[in-house]
């Protein structure tokens, strides 16, 4: 009986089993749920390798320590990917929520009118609009400081026609009628605008939907590069063993037992290096999190949280970073199990 992925026997039973072929004649090679047995290798080779008990699949060698290293690397990248996909998909999504719960008024100046009375009469308007929770009209010295960035501070605004801003709080369980709203205030409010953020919102949705793809599309590239590894792994493994696996068919060992023992072996190294690897990517966007939830409270950490948001994931993000490296462990024993499959179809 075989167990544990190794050849049972000694050299006497080797002899003793050729000699008893050689008097008997090939097996049936027809009989059912067997594989056709190929040309019998030598008795000293038989011998010798059934003597040694040796392992069908080598339980530790350098190959199986560089293999476990490269899946980690590549399960590291792979989840990283998967977390950072996923932090952009999250934070575009609160971008996107905090855009849409606002909108604005922009009032122009008017030849021979009154500034304040326009901007007085159209934050009318919008307080009596159903849905909108709060107007807030911008004065003349914030809709000036507004501008402080692009041409700087000291400088004499007065010439210029500053126009002013209407800021709205929308509901987001009640959002009113934006377009009736810009309607009214074109016809009774001159030079007043309405923009609800909706181009802005579009391109943002876009930015966010492109760079998640990319991230998906980097993940599958790195899976597909850690089946090609496992591939190439498992044919220089097969070939190491070759004689075993002849003497294996010998004894009658099927394709699917020398298979499953390969499928095994590597699935354990793959979850050996996937584990390595998303436990890596996930301390790294842990101690980022930190990193920025401490630097919050400073001036350029509220910069960077406007421009980049959190930096959080959440349970899913971290979920979706420990299923990427249970699929790269799951690839390494599937690619495994195809690969030995090739390889003994084309034994001779």
């Amino acid at each position: 009986m075989l167990q544990g992925g190794r050849v049972p026997g000694t050299a006497n039973h080797a002899q003793h089993d050729a000699q008893d072929d050689a008097q008997q004649g090939a097996p049936d090679e027809a009989h059912a749920g067997h594989r056709p047995r190929r040309p019998l290798p030598g008795r000293a080779v038989i011998a010798r390798l059934l003597a040694r008990q040796t392992p069908l699949v080598p339980v530790d060698s350098a190959a199986a320590r560089a293999l476990v290293a490269v899946i980690a690397i590549l399960t590291f990248l792979a989840a990283l990917c998967a977390g950072a996909a996923e932090l952009v998909a999250t934070n575009s999504a609160q971008w996107r929520a905090a855009v849409g719960a606002e909108a604005t008024i922009q009032v122009r100046p008017q030849p021979r009118a009154d500034m304040e009375e326009l901007v007085d009469q159209a934050a009318r308007m919008a307080r009596d609009t159903p849905g909108i929770l709060a107007v807030e009209p911008f004065s003349l010295g914030q809709s000036e400081r507004l501008l402080e960035p692009w041409l700087g501070s000291g400088l004499d605004l007065a010439e210029l026609p500053v126009p002013r801003l209407i800021e709205l709080r929308l509901d987001p369980d009640r959002p009113p009628d934006l377009v009736s709203l810009r309607t009214q205030l074109r016809e009774a409010v001159p030079g007043a605008s309405l923009d609800d953020h909706a181009q802005w919102l579009a391109r943002l949705s876009n930015m966010a939907q492109t760079i998640v793809v990319m991230g998906i599309t980097l993940v599958l590239l790195v899976l597909i590069a850690t089946g090609l590894a496992v591939a190439f792994a498992t044919r220089g493994a097969m070939a190491g063993n070759r004689d075993i696996i002849e003497v294996l068919h010998y004894v009658g060992a099927h394709d699917a037992y020398i298979a499953r023992e390969f499928r095994r072996r590597f699935l354990r190294l793959g979850l050996e290096g996937g584990a390595i690897g998303g436990i890596a990517a996930i301390a790294i966007f842990v101690a980022l999190g930190w990193i920025s939830a401490s630097w919050r409270a400073s001036p350029a950490g509220d910069q960077l949280e406007a421009l980049f948001g959190a930096f959080e994931i959440g349970a899913r993000g971290y979920l979706v970073m420990a299923g990427t490296a249970l699929v790269a462990a799951l690839v390494t024993a599937g690619m495994s199990d195809l690969s030995v499959r090739r390889f003994l179809q084309r034994m001779p």
